[in-house]
């Protein structure tokens, strides 16, 4: 086997860390039976968004990346994708891809395969973050349906508009917008998406009337298991890490300048992201909370999974703390403000550090990494050889793109966000109005069966009472005695 196919599958392998870290930390701060119903649902998201990326997403989101990858040759069959404009537009506003079904016919080569596997936990980590949200408020079944509609539609197809040769990769080259919208591991495309999703899941699934309320004095949501909370953040960290060098196409770069700092950067993200939450839940409550500050490591690593190489080292440390700083009042906003009641901190963990990730690149990329990024500057760019893509803050020797790369930034999450929040309640709101029809069919009929037991139970005692008044009487009267008049008890064995 060729070494590089073995390196994918291994790293492949440990991608799939990220999914299992994402249930940890969110199952530590729920009651333990939410956490039984959240660990159930994630099982069975894992396995919906696997069946249905490998029959249908995959496609949707590459099928049309042999436009964008022209030296792959295992890649070379995906060249079919649909686009709303016509022709005369030009052929860089894909929309869709439309090959690679069910893995089978230009898709069965091992670098589409490697494709495949390397992007499944992102896949199943979209199906995963509605049904965290959902579990002990929505019914099963419309969780499970909303998991697999957003980990094999709704996911795959803002893939393709990222990642797979679609119209907001191609802004750079159709439109001029700095390298057009730069998302280097897909942070944005999978969390800001998946979290307006589940922000709109959230909207017609409001808690329940017997849902405990939230203590007027609680800052913070309670973490009942510090443990998992920890663990699961590194699994994030580790899974995101190996997500990196999975992909068989879009890798951090051919110059061991490219990768080192891309790991380096990485650490930077992870501890921005947990110092603002560690000294904040110090300073507010008097102790560090175990269970923000992994919420703020997760959220520095998504920030840098959208940033990724881009930006230099003080960027990156500066991204990792904008982003684990927003998520303690992301999450004080969300209960407080807008009565919004995300347990699970799908939106303030996931979406909010993702859009600051995106909007990062276009201040701190320095023009360092990034050179002939998604077929835009290949030999040199704005006028300097090996540029770059290149925010506001330039290194000295290159030029500032600010303007361009920031109004491609801004387009990405105003057209992700949308796209999230959009499709989640064209998924959501039908569900919501059958179930919830279905819901009160069945709580009437429960309830008049409920009355009816009632009512025969108090009739057949008011007909027992005068039967048993005597017998009644003296069970009270033999309660009401003191225990000293009562008789004492013989003893049984002699």
């Amino acid at each position: 086997m060729d070494s590089s196919h073995l390196w994918n599958l291994t790293a492949s392998g440990l991608a799939f860390l990220l999914p299992a870290g994402f249930l940890l930390v969110a199952a530590s701060s729920m009651s333990a039976q939410r956490a039984w119903d959240a660990a159930l649902g994630g099982l069975a998201a894992f396995c919906l968004a696997g069946l249905g990326y490998w029959a249908a997403g995959f496609a949707f989101q590459f099928g049309s990346v042999g436009f964008l990858y022209t030296d792959h040759p295992d890649l070379s069959g995906l060249l079919r994708g649909w686009s709303p404009l016509p022709e005369g537009w030009g052929v860089g506003w894909i929309a869709a891809g439309l090959d690679g079904w069910f893995l089978t016919g230009p898709a069965a080569t091992p670098g589409a395969m490697g494709l495949f596997l390397a992007h499944a936990p992102w896949s199943m980590t979209a199906a995963l973050l509605p049904v965290l949200a959902l579990r002990g408020r929505a019914p099963a079944l419309a969780t499970l349906i909303v998991a697999f509609v957003v980990g094999a539609v709704v996911y795959p197809l803002a893939g393709n508009w990222v990642q797979g040769g679609g119209w907001l990769a191609a802004l750079g080259r159709n439109a001029g917008l700095g390298h057009g919208l730069v998302d280097f591991g897909g942070g944005g495309t999978v969390f800001l998406v998946t979290a307006s999703a589940s922000m709109a899941a959230l909207l017609v699934w409001p808690p329940g009337r017997g849902a405990r309320p939230q203590s007027a004095n609680s800052e913070l949501p309670t973490v009942h298991l510090p443990l998992l909370a920890v663990v699961g953040s590194l699994f994030v960290m580790a899974g995101v890490l190996a997500w990196v060098w999975a992909g068989p196409v879009q890798q951090p770069g051919t110059s061991a300048y490219t990768a080192m700092r891309t790991a380096v950067n990485g650490l930077l993200y992870a501890t921005g992201g947990v110092t603002v939450p560690l000294l904040y839940t110090w300073f507010v409550t008097g102790t560090s909370d175990p269970g923000m500050s992994a919420r703020g490591l997760v959220a520095g690593v998504i920030a840098g999974l959208a940033a990724g190489p881009f930006p230099g080292h003080a960027g990156a440390l500066l991204t990792g703390l904008l982003a684990g700083g927003s998520v303690p009042f992301a999450t004080h906003a969300l209960r407080r403000v807008f009565r919004l009641d995300d347990g699970a901190g799908i939106f303030a963990t996931a979406g909010i550090p993702a859009a600051i990730g995106l909007v990062s690149v276009s201040i701190f990329a320095d023009g360092a990494a990034g050179a002939g990024w998604q077929q835009v500057g290949a030999g040199s760019y704005l006028g300097v050889t090996g540029q770059g893509v290149t925010g506001l803050l330039a290194a000295p020797g290159f030029q500032s793109d600010f303007l361009g790369q920031f109004q491609a930034q801004m387009i990405g999450i105003v057209g992700l966000g949308l796209w999230g929040f959009v499709s989640g309640s064209i998924i959501c709101v039908p569900l919501g109005l059958i179930f919830y029809g279905f819901g009160r069919a069945v709580q009437s009929d429960e309830y008049v069966r409920h009355q009816g037991a009632a009512r025969a139970r108090q009739q057949h005692w008011s007909e027992g009472t005068n039967v048993v008044r005597g017998e009644a009487s003296f069970s009270q009267e033999m309660a009401a005695r003191p225990p000293s008049e009562m008789p004492a008890e013989e003893p049984r064995f002699q």
